[in-house]
């Protein structure tokens, strides 16, 4: 059986990356932030890594403290992963790590994660721009459905279906992301069928206006 690897540093940063430095650790944890998964929930966010380094690094985080397993109640009783308090204590590591990285001079790749384009929406929110702007938003992509609530400057996401939202938003990944990133208007995804939209238009408008895009940094 293969040695973790280890820096053999004292240094905190050295000590983190000893826990969440392997490959797909962290994305495990971006695809817990906003709530337990199952196994095959994980692994269809995950889609480029292998079922059997997935359950390595699950089990690997688990030894670590930061993931934990727990057995749904009935009628459902399957088994879920989710962050220990301590892993979720990594949200802000994350945020921070994709705000960094969304500046990248390489060119991106399309989301593979629904998830990852909520968080992205955590990341990217501008508070000044946003005012005072208050709304809940319901976001579903196939068998996913989140709730955005902005209030106060600030845009919480999580996991299900919104009771009352001011307008729900029904698409495809690819879509929705060209939607929010401000790429297609809102009315030609529509109008094409390709995005369902009800209730108000006009507080998604602001929603995409407040989700600021990060210019790539110069490279000389």
């Amino acid at each position: 059986m293969a040695t973790k690897r280890t820096y053999s540093d004292g240094c905190g940063i050295a000590r983190a990356l000893d826990l969440i430095g392997e490959r797909w650790a962290l994305i495990v944890v971006r695809e817990l932030l906003l709530g337990p998964k199952r196994f095959t929930d994980l692994h269809s966010g995950m889609p480029g890594v292998s079922p059997n380094v997935l359950a390595l690094r699950l089990r690997e985080l688990e030894d670590s403290g930061l993931v934990r397993r727990r057995k749904l109640g009935p009628p459902a009783g399957s088994r879920v992963y989710e962050l220990t308090e301590w892993g979720q204590e990594l949200e802000q590591v994350l945020l921070d790590l994709g705000r960094w990285g969304a500046r990248s001079p390489i060119a991106s790749e399309p989301y593979r994660s629904v998830d990852s384009l909520m968080l992205w929406q955590r990341s990217l929110f501008d508070a000044e721009v946003g005012g005072d702007l208050r709304a809940t938003y319901e976001f579903t992509v196939g068998d996913d459905a989140f709730t955005v609530r902005v209030a106060d400057g600030e845009l919480e996401v999580e996991r299900g279906t919104a009771a009352r939202p001011d307008a729900s938003m029904e698409s495809d990944l690819e879509t929705l992301t060209a939607v929010l990133k401000g790429r297609r208007p809102v009315a030609e995804a529509t109008a094409s069928g390709d995005l369902r939209l009800t209730g108000d238009t006009g507080v998604v408008d602001r929603l995409i206006r407040a989700l600021k895009p990060q210019r790539p940094v110069a490279v000389a």
